[in-house]
């Protein structure tokens, strides 16, 4: 019996997805076959098959060790795998055992800019066929799986900023190996705040285009390309789709675009707020909203109002639990500077008819087919399959209440409105006491989340950052009196003569 078969999901639609993979496959000059799935980060990890081995892995999987999914963002693995119960509680993670990865033939791909390997992204499995629960693509499957139980379907549209630089120096010497290694040095392509202008946009022309060529023929929804407001900053958007695409064009669209990049000489990074003089934070707005399945009408829409009572309680649990979503939707400690008040992104949990600076936008009137919400909170470094679960469950939690939102807000920055979290470790507190979002993705889920960017946090509070040595390092030891160093202690050990002036 295959994996696929002891998973239950060896039915026709499957079948037929895998032979016109292996039709593909067949069809073409691929040598390779890149099998990637999303880790708990949202990025691509995986392994490369040689054509000839691809029929085997889509029935039996690849299996690949499970401390890739107890990494954090610099790689070190946070979890102590070698002691009983691989330091979470699961038999499974010890000793660093393996656990498969399910390639989806419907997400089959060649690669345009490497001709000759196809591409598919994959779902994590225990050998014995169970789903593995630290899986995040199938945490999302299965929130949408009780929003199909509920009779809707879950609408997704994409709007992502993020900036693009010239390489000017890689750090590959001996000395530049770390984990992580150190930044590249890198040059603008433009200057200054110039949103919009179409001279800044043909600046970047060359390189967007070999860009948006790439993104079309890999098949993504691709809408527009836009020069962002600040310098060397430009936005993608992706036309709405329905369930686990829009969140699998996400960790394709970033995979791609940093591959493009690199091999024509440009660094794509969606890190939200570079260390860069002058360079404004990029957002991840998602455009949502439901579909009826038995109507198949746009579940906000309504023809006297411009957002039917669905969609009000619905954004009402999006408001409700935002600060717990945060840990999904912003979910490193960077992307917490974002939230700054006058700055086109929102800094308190609030929503307004098109207005920019709140949490969540109402788009559409009263019966326009394209009703939808714009949740601007996120960072485009999210794991998409996160962010939107966290978006389902929210929404839900409204509905099931029959939550109220609150008056629009028309001056978002002067509310006294509650404020997003303020940092990482905020927003992980208010996760970590969220019964809702702690229901649905489950105790085990939230609390291995927690422990994992934990670390993250407790690995940057060691280091000494730029900004205190520029503070603290003149202000408490000065040289002074004939080079003896003011202050508690000498360097040496010795207490001085003088204490600090």
């Amino acid at each position: 019996m295959t994996l696929v078969e002891r998973a239950g999901l060896w039915n026709e639609d499957r079948k037929a997805a895998t032979r016109e993979a292996l039709r593909h496959m067949h069809a073409g000059e691929m040598s390779v076959v890149r099998l990637v799935f999303a880790d708990q980060h949202g990025v691509l990890r995986g392994k490369t098959l040689t054509a000839g081995e691809i029929d085997g892995a889509l029935k039996n999987g690849v299996g690949f060790t499970t401390t890739m999914l107890l990494k954090d963002t610099s790689h070190r693995t946070v979890f102590p795998v070698w002691r009983p119960g691989g330091g979470f509680g699961m038999k499974e993670l010890e000793g660093a055992a393996d656990v498969v990865m399910l390639p989806d033939p419907t997400t089959f791909r060649a690669l345009p800019w490497a001709p000759h390997s196809g591409w598919m992204l994959g779902d994590i499995h225990f050998p014995d066929g169970r789903p593995m629960p630290l899986c995040t693509r199938q945490l999302y499957k299965r929130a949408l799986g009780i929003l199909g139980d509920r009779g809707y379907d879950f609408i997704a549209g994409l709007e992502v900023e993020f900036h693009l630089f010239k390489v000017e120096k890689t750090r590959l010497a001996q000395g530049d190996a770390g984990q992580p290694g150190e930044p590249i040095d890198v040059s603008l392509l433009n200057q200054g705040y110039q949103y919009l202008t179409e001279h800044r946009y043909d600046e970047m022309d060359p390189i967007l285009e070999i860009l948006r060529s790439n993104i079309v023929d890999l098949g993504l929804p691709l809408r527009s390309l836009e020069v962002e407001y600040g310098p060397s900053q430009v936005e993608f958007t992706f036309r709405a789709a329905a369930g686990v695409a829009p969140a699998d064009t996400m960790v394709l669209f970033r995979s791609a675009v940093r591959q493009v990049a690199q091999r024509h000489g440009f660094h794509a990074t969606f890190m939200c707020r570079p260390k860069i003089a002058n360079v404004m934070s990029s957002g991840w707005h998602l455009h949502q909203s439901l579909k009826d399945k038995r109507t198949g009408a746009n579940a906000f829409m309504d023809k006297d109002v411009p957002l039917s009572s669905a969609g009000m309680q619905y954004m009402a649990g999006l408001l409700a639990h935002a600060r717990g979503a945060a840990a999904f939707s912003t979910p490193t400690l960077n992307g917490y500077k974002r939230y700054r008040p006058f700055s086109l992104a929102p800094d308190r949990i609030l929503w307004g008819h098109d207005n920019r600076g709140v949490m969540i936008r109402v788009l559409g009137g009263p019966g326009e087919a394209t009703t939808h919400l714009e949740n601007r909170i996120g960072e485009p470094a999210a794991n998409p399959y996160l962010y939107m679960a966290s978006q389902i469950v929210s929404g839900l939690d409204g509905l099931d209440r029959g939550l109220d939102p609150g008056p629009s807000a028309d001056t978002p920055y002067n509310s006294d409105a509650p404020l997003l979290p303020r940092s990482l470790a905020e927003s992980l507190a208010a996760l970590g006491e969220d019964r809702v979002l702690r229901k649905s993705f489950g105790d085990f889920f939230v609390d291995y989340y927690l422990k994992l960017k934990q670390a993250e946090i407790d690995r940057f509070n060691l280091e000494v950052s730029d900004w205190e040595p520029g503070v603290y390092f003149s202000l408490f030891f000065v040289l002074r009196d004939g080079g003896r160093l003011a202050g508690s202690y000498h360097v040496g050990g010795r207490r001085p003569r003088s204490g600090l002036a």
